[in-house]
């Protein structure tokens, strides 16, 4: 297992996977964005033609298709058999409909699997997600919980995806984000939850850069007290 593992979660939209990924640039560290891997396989299964809701079949579909996650750098890049498939996993009906994936106990419980796996053999590590710090990571050397009201979330979302070409109105956006924020809170298995030692920074009025200097002098902080002691 790594020798420095930092746990980024929080709801969609809160800046944690971008925040993330400047973390772990800055420390000079890996960067395991699982949101990517949820969609990675979402897209596989839409590709496939399978029914979203048939957790058999989306197991079906992680088993028989070779998923590969470059966690080297500070952008993870996504290949399913053989494919970069980096940029498709970012198209609007992927990300709306990575939500079967994720509430799918035994395929989320395979992610996991490969999640601890990729981190094994890291010197660093900074990991984003929705249950990093509580399920697959609960022993990690710090963790935050980033957040930041649906409003606006919803303006951040609604920028990202006008890059794609997206025209959805800031109304539909946020009722979407509140929607998966319901549906991440109450599922079973790994449910967006703050840990109980997570250190919660609020994103809604702070621009990246600040979200990412307040993380980095949190973690300077606590990497100084654990050589002290």
């Amino acid at each position: 297992m790594a020798n420095l593992i930092i746990t980024v979660d929080g709801p969609a939209a809160s800046g944690k996977s971008t925040v993330a990924r400047l973390l772990a640039e800055r420390l000079k560290a890996s960067f395991l964005d699982t949101g990517a891997m949820y969609r990675a396989v979402t897209l596989a299964a839409m590709q496939a033609g399978v029914e979203l809701r048939n957790e058999e079949q989306l197991l079906k579909v992680l088993h028989d298709n070779e998923f590969e996650f470059n966690i080297g750098g500070v952008e993870m890049a996504v290949c399913v058999n053989g494919l970069d498939v980096t940029s498709q996993i970012h198209r609007p009906e992927v990300t709306t409909n990575a939500r079967y994936i994720a509430s799918a106990p035994k395929v989320r419980a395979r992610l996991v699997e490969i999640q601890r796996q990729l981190a094994a053999g890291q010197n660093k590590l900074v990991t984003e997600g929705r249950d990093q710090g509580t399920v697959a990571f609960p022993d990690a050397d710090i963790k935050f919980f980033l957040t930041a009201d649906a409003a606006e979330r919803a303006k951040r979302r609604k920028a990202e995806l006008q890059t794609c070409g997206s025209n959805e109105s800031l109304e539909q956006i946020q009722k979407a984000i509140e929607e998966r924020d319901k549906s991440d809170q109450n599922r079973q298995i790994g449910p967006l939850k703050q840990a109980s030692d997570a250190i919660v920074v609020d994103t809604t009025d702070l621009s990246i850069e600040e979200v990412v200097e307040k993380l980095l002098s949190c973690v300077k902080d606590r990497c100084l007290k654990k050589n002290r002691k």
